[in-house]
């Protein structure tokens, strides 16, 4: 880790976590259900997984978006908070919210990595003797 790379991710950071602070005073919970932090923990998983797929690791710009801001702007620790939080008061709302956002989060990311992919040229149909 350079000190250029540790800037990055703290630039980045910033910008994301900011982006997610301003989604959740934007979004209200819906009956005690986090709605802005599943959003943003789904929203983000996809464009981690794309960004993956197309940026090289070592590229600052990765590490900028990608650690930087998609780290910041997701949050595994708002979303355990907010499950145990909800299981108080709606357990079967609460393991939902779980399950959901596991199962959503690696459905985005798994599409984000498909699509980012770079498409490669179709070969030619073979000819038929």
């Amino acid at each position: 880790m350079t000190p250029r790379r540790a800037l990055l991710v703290f630039l980045g950071g910033t910008v994301g976590t900011a982006a997610r602070l301003a989604l959740g005073l934007w979004i209200p919970d819906a009956a005690g259900f986090p709605v802005a932090t599943f959003a943003v923990n789904i929203v983000g998983a996809f464009l981690i997984g794309f960004l993956a797929a197309r940026m090289p690791r070592t590229t600052d710009l990765r590490v900028l978006l990608g650690t930087g801001v998609l780290g910041g702007f997701t949050t595994y620790s708002a979303f355990m908070v907010g499950a145990v939080e909800l299981w108080g008061s709606a357990p079967a709302l609460a393991a939902a919210y779980a399950v959901g956002s596991l199962v959503l989060g690696l459905a985005a990311a798994a599409l984000g990595l498909r699509l980012g992919r770079p498409r490669t040229a179709a070969s030619p149909p073979e000819a038929t003797a």
